[in-house]
Parts: structure tokens; C-alpha cells; sequence
């Protein structure tokens, strides 16, 4: 196992995990490369970034963020 930091949004990844890589987000549980990229790579265009196209998966419907809605 290897982990990487990224030096443009310091999201670690843990990289050689058995099922695939695992994100460590700031806050809340693990997730993979594809909510990442979903979640902030996607709109980040800087030079550096390690995950620039998501990994190897398609990110599902529940990837992207969606706001906390008061009711």
C-alpha cells in the first residue's frame, strides 16, 4: 500500500487496496477516485492534480455533492 497526497487540493489516496483505491476526505467516510474527481477535480484546472480523469470507474449518481436543503 502507497499513499499519495495531491498537492493541489491535499486529498490523501491510499493507493493498492485490495477493491480499489480509497480517498481520505477531510471529512466524512472513505470514498474512491471517481467522487473525487465527481466532487473537486472536476473543477479544478491546475497543473499537478493526481486524479484528473476520476480512475477507472464512472462516477454513480450518488458521487456528486448535493446540498443540505432545510425543509
Amino acid at each position: 500500500m502507497n499513499t499519495q497526497t495531491c498537492p493541489v487540493c491535499g486529498v490523501k489516496i491510499m493507493v493498492g487496496i485490495v477493491g480499489g483505491d480509497r480517498v481520505l476526505f477531510s471529512s466524512g467516510a472513505p470514498g474512491t477516485r471517481a467522487r473525487l474527481w465527481a466532487r473537486v477535480c472536476r473543477y479544478v484546472d491546475k497543473p499537478g492534480c493526481i486524479n484528473p480523469d476520476g480512475g477507472s470507474q464512472a462516477p454513480g449518481k450518488d458521487d456528486f455533492y448535493k446540498p443540505d436543503v432545510p425543509q
